[in-house]
């Protein structure tokens, strides 16, 4: 292989940005004024280029670029035949295409038990790069919200939502203010999700392409070949898609973040679109620069809690082994059966604490009576470097339970989980202050998500005291079997034990919530400990079953 294409993909930037002087450079991804449009082609590509690089370049390990690692992501919405495939077309002919990802989806009934958001989250891109998204979220609420606002569904042969407010919809519409509140709700949902996405490197361009019934029903009626298109609805009714205008109107007008282009000019319409994605690109790169030393902004002063007695006061209470096993037994069966009766509601839950504190025996037990198929285990470590490249909560989103999927399994246990921005990682200075304070309200808004979808969320967080850890870290260590178990940032994490309890304090009262509240099981008696689990689980199980 010759040495000019001897290169990786991370260090393709750097070719590029040899061509032009940092001047230059720098003027190029200054964000153009989009009042003016007043690039012609040539300009315009080349500075998308330039851009497209420069993002890429973001992700370089060696050397270290000023900006943070990001992404941007491009969601295309809007009527059918107003000029999104042409648009994106333009884009693809002026970038470089390798470095241009497009995905599109058909809007359908949102998944059960699951938020509107979590299919499509596989599809996220990584930082560094661009992604048209043709589709997305917004086609299966749209798909969602004119099942319920259209009178006339006589002959649907589409599939009946399994969303619990359409459920019941067969030929009949719901009143306005009815579909009017539900896509409200989901849109408040989708825009809190979004701004997660933003703030952890994920930038979004909102494109929402429109053109008049009559342009609509003339390109419907002409002899090109149409596309596929994103919404399953009649586009030929002036009636549907009339409602769809309604609709439309709400979304645009509650998310104030579409940039709305005219389609009636297609040509026109994929300047506009183009001219749109080089000053997102651009800002993109503006707002994710750092500076050495530099403090971000409005970051509030962090109010440590004062530590719990529960989290102090340790528990020593012996069980006997006989009947510890027998009640183990009757537990085991008893949640078992609830498990096969929620109906294919998802459970998730996330086991927190102190190293050596029991989690895994207290899996072992909690998923001894099921079979393997019914769940998986995930056992989370350091993130790998592909997911660095996405927003935090990524690798937890594509390891929910998921509708989807071919799995059997609608039951995830994740042996420590995406607490780890608020404890290892804000004690190691993984994260940074902005990143692990920001965190707590993030997976708040995450779980909530989980659970107004129908998945059951059970915490748990065990804890016991130093004395006895470092009792069962010695028998690790003469247990060959366990030795596996104990690594060495175990005894360094043993010299930061005051800071992981305080950390544990501050994550316990932030996010202690109504929708998915923690269990605090704090004992050095590893048999009381899984029982209280089980105990625990079985009481989150029949409450949720009962409000079914």
């Amino acid at each position: 292989m010759s040495k000019k294409n001897d290169t990786t993909e991370d260090q393709a930037p750097q070719a590029v940005s040899d061509q032009f002087s940092k001047q230059v450079i720098e003027q190029r991804l200054t964000p153009n004024p989009l009042n003016l449009f007043s690039m012609d082609k040539d300009t315009l590509r080349l500075a998308l280029v330039t851009a497209q690089f420069a993002l890429r370049a973001t992700r370089q390990q060696t050397p270290p670029t000023i900006n943070k690692p990001t992404g941007l992501l491009v969601l295309v919405n809007g009527m059918e035949q107003a000029g999104k495939g042409t648009a994106v077309t333009q884009l693809r002919q002026w970038v470089d295409p390798r470095l241009l990802k497009v995905e599109a989806t058909i809007g359908d009934c949102p998944l059960e038990h699951q938020p509107i958001w979590q299919t499509h989250t596989k599809a996220l891109p990584r930082h560094g790069d661009v992604m048209v998204y043709f589709g997305n979220w917004y086609a299966d609420l749209l798909y969602n919200v004119m099942r319920m606002a259209t009178l006339d569904n006589e002959g649907d042969e589409h599939k009946e939502s399994s969303d619990k407010n359409t459920k019941k919809l067969k030929n009949k519409a719901l009143p306005i203010a009815q579909w009017q509140d539900y896509l409200k709700k989901e849109l408040t949902k989708l825009q809190a999700f979004e701004q997660d996405l933003a703030a952890n490197q994920t930038k979004l361009l909102k494109c929402w392409f429109h053109v008049d019934i009559e342009t609509l029903q003339a390109r419907l009626n002409d002899d090109k070949a149409d596309p596929e298109f994103l919404y399953q609805i009649d586009w030929k009714s002036k009636k549907v898609v009339e409602t769809f205008n309604e609709v439309a109107t709400a979304l645009l007008r509650q998310q104030e973040d579409w940039i709305i282009i005219d389609g009636d000019d297609k040509s026109q319409a994929a300047m506009h679109f183009c001219h749109q994605v080089l000053q997102a690109m651009q800002t993109a790169l503006a707002s994710s620069r750092t500076e050495e030393g530099e403090q971000v902004e409005n970051l509030k002063t962090f109010d440590p809690v004062k530590v719990p007695k529960t989290l102090i006061n340790i528990d020593d209470a012996e069980i006997d082994k006989s009947e510890y096993h027998e009640a183990l037994a009757d537990k085991q069966a008893r949640l078992a059966e609830l498990l096969r009766a929620r109906k294919g509601r998802h459970v998730v839950f996330a086991f927190e604490g102190m190293d050596a504190a029991g989690k895994g025996g207290a899996i072992k037990r909690l998923v001894a009576p099921l079979d393997p198929r019914e769940y998986q285990i995930y056992n989370i470590g350091a993130p790998m470097l592909y997911e660095l490249q996405h927003p935090y909560l990524w690798r937890f989103w594509t390891k929910l339970p998921n509708e989807q999927t071919d799995r059997i399994s609608r039951i995830a246990i994740f042996d420590r989980t995406w607490y780890g921005r608020v404890l290892v990682e804000r004690i190691e200075g993984f994260a940074t202050d902005e990143e692990w304070q920001r965190a707590y309200d993030e997976i708040n808004r995450f779980e909530t998500d989980l659970v107004a979808a129908g998945t059951i969320v059970i915490k748990y967080w065990l804890a016991i005291d130093k004395k006895e850890q470092l009792k069962r870290f010695e028998a690790r260590e003469e247990t060959p079997h366990k030795q596996f178990k104990l690594t060495d940032d175990d005894w360094r994490n043993r010299d930061n034990w005051s800071d992981y309890v305080q950390s544990a304090a501050d994550m316990l009262a932030r996010t202690d919530t109504e929708d998915a509240p923690w269990c605090v099981i704090a004992t050095n008696e590893k048999r009381q400990a899984r029982l209280e689990v089980l105990d625990h689980a079985i009481e989150q199980l029949s409450l949720a079953l009962s409000d079914n």
